[in-house]
């Protein structure tokens, strides 16, 4: 094996999984929402066995599928972008990370407040586009800072670029960062820039993520460390706080996403390349937008003939996601659901691997491909059922 891709589908759920109910997501389905959608049309994704899924028949059963496919259930506790990633990386999280459904308490607002000299408004959970416009305008005038969560383990910091210049707010979300540590670790922080004038905010292409560390060294540590090539596309440096990464580029939305996943499929390298294709989740799971999401999901399947046609004889794919987010769900946020898988490759059997206990399979595969012994990562490798 030379090299390894693996596409995650942000927030592209397969079905509920038994807990759902525990997590106030009881009958969410991501991919069933939107495949009522007009505007739902992946057959490409079907040629390639997605509707042979235990749980997705409904997408219409392939007989001779292209690859090899199966369901995943999430093994760590939550539903968020960073453990989902992790997992995906080979490390499970027994413990969830912190999340504020009642806003950051007193200490730490007052920490923020110190040290950055500005202070805060709102610090409750809120859409990213309503609480710009709610406080925008405050903002503007007084240059506090807006605080905002959600059902994630984040704590996002939104600011005019015009009041509060792109780089000082990465500064005061790296103060966020030394803050929000111990019993606060949470998942991310996140700078939300925007720019526009009241009541026309819009966010800005300027997000960055702050990430918490893994806990212990994931497929791409291990990978980096043996001396292979690790190469990052999207958010994906940022979930794994640049751990294990050589190489990344960052993109302004899935069509970008795209177009620089075939620039480094061009290249010749030996090692992982890691994606995150993140509109699903930001533009179109958070915000109720089906069509929206259905039409996402069209488009990657209208784009993914070219790179299935560019892969070489030794390279193998993997396309997952890291949680769900249901735009028919009655919330806006993560949904705990399965997560499909799809392995295509010119050597990859074409088979049901069924339902797997952890996304760390992925991982545990790819160690084993790339012949690491002992890794030390969670998760079953499926190597020996599709090569």
């Amino acid at each position: 094996m030379k090299r390894a891709f693996i596409i995650v589908l942000d927030s592209v759920g397969a079905g509920e999984l038994p807990d759902a109910a525990d997590f106030g997501d009881k009958g969410s389905h991501t991919l069933e929402t939107i495949s009522k959608s007009d505007k739902f049309n992946i057959p490409n994704l079907k040629k390639m066995g997605i509707g042979n899924i235990d749980g997705l028949s409904f997408l219409g059963k392939e007989a001779s599928p292209t690859a090899a496919y199966c369901k995943s259930a999430e093994s760590s506790k939550g539903k968020d972008t960073t453990i989902g990633h992790w997992e995906i990386g080979g490390v499970i999280s027994n413990t969830p990370l912190p999340t504020y459904p009642n806003g950051f308490p007193k200490e730490i607002i007052e920490a923020l407040e110190e040290q950055t000299g500005r202070k805060v408004l709102c610090n409750k959970p809120y859409s990213g586009t309503e609480v710009i416009k709610d406080y925008g305008r405050e903002h503007v005038k007084t240059g506090d800072l807006i605080v905002y969560t959600s059902a994630d383990s984040v704590l996002q910091i939104a600011a005019h670029e015009e009041v509060i210049p792109v780089e000082e707010l990465y500064d005061i979300c790296k103060i966020a960062r030394k803050i929000m540590v111990g019993e606060h670790a949470v998942g991310r922080i996140i700078a939300r820039p925007f720019v526009g004038e009241y009541p026309n905010y819009t966010r800005t292409s300027n997000r960055h993520d702050f990430s918490i560390e893994p806990p212990k060294d994931t497929i791409l540590d291990l990978l980096k460390n043996k001396g292979f090539d690790t190469l990052s596309v999207g958010k994906i440096i940022d979930i794994f706080a640049a751990r294990g990464i050589k190489e990344f580029v960052r993109c302004s939305g899935n069509v970008d996403g795209m177009a620089k996943t075939l620039e480094y499929q061009k290249k010749d390298f030996t090692g992982l390349c890691f994606v995150n294709l993140v509109d699903f989740d930001m533009l179109y799971g958070h915000r109720n937008d089906i069509d929206g999401y259905a039409n996402a999901l069209s488009e990657f399947d209208k784009w993914l003939p070219e790179f299935l046609n560019n892969m070489r004889d030794d390279d193998i794919l993997f396309i997952t996601a890291d949680h769900g987010c249901d735009p028919g769900y009655p919330t806006t946020d993560h949904t705990r659901e399965y997560v499909p898988i799809l392995v295509y490759g010119k050597n990859v059997k074409p088979v049901d691997l069924g339902v797997r206990k952890t996304y760390a399979d992925i991982a545990a595969t790819i160690a084993d491909l790339f012949d690491i012994k002992e890794s030390g990562l969670e998760g079953t490798s499926f190597k020996a059922e599709i090569i």
